[in-house]
């Protein structure tokens, strides 16, 4: 490094003066936060739906709606899955030095983890629209326009952020 560098520490990453271990350690802290939002919700929807099939009035739904029904709750038991095993993953490797691939794990988790919630979200918005409704035909269309707008939020917006104001520096 040159005399008149400012920041002189070894390891050091360009944009926020702070070593590799640093960064990892402030991209964990992200993520976990990111990963209680996450949680809160599948994990409450997948309570919810545990319950129903102990209501009297599942009995009387139709073959399509009990198998809707079913891949919702594997849907959502999948994300619960995804999106708490970053904390055992964290558990596990803690103490090992391994923190910047602890981060780029649970990152991975927690991405499948949403895929999977969206997943679950509109498998359940789409089971109830159906009972609701008793199978009206613009069920899917509205399930279709809030996937839209999920996706929008989720993805698509980030994604043109990203792209609008991320400089080549």
């Amino acid at each position: 490094m040159a005399a008149d560098d400012p920041h002189p520490r070894k390891g050091l990453r360009h944009g926020r003066n702070e070593t590799e271990m640093e960064r990892a350690d402030r991209r964990w802290t992200d993520i976990m936060q990111e990963i209680r939002v996450a949680q809160t919700g599948v994990q409450i929807l997948l309570g919810f739906l545990l319950t129903v099939v102990f209501t009297p009035r599942f009995q009387d739904l139709q073959q399509t709606d009990k198998t809707v029904y079913i891949v919702t709750v594997v849907l959502g038991s999948l994300a619960t899955g995804a999106l708490i095993g970053p904390v055992a993953f964290h558990r596990i490797v803690s103490g090992r030095r391994l923190k910047p691939q602890a981060v780029v794990w649970a990152s991975r988790l927690t991405f499948t983890g949403l895929i999977l919630l969206l997943a679950t979200l509109t498998s359940a918005l789409f089971l109830v629209l159906r009972v609701v409704t008793h199978d009206d035909p613009y069920v899917p269309w509205l399930v279709a326009g809030v996937l839209a707008w999920y996706l929008l939020c989720w993805f698509a917006l980030p994604l043109w952020v990203r792209s609008r104001y991320t400089s080549d520096d």
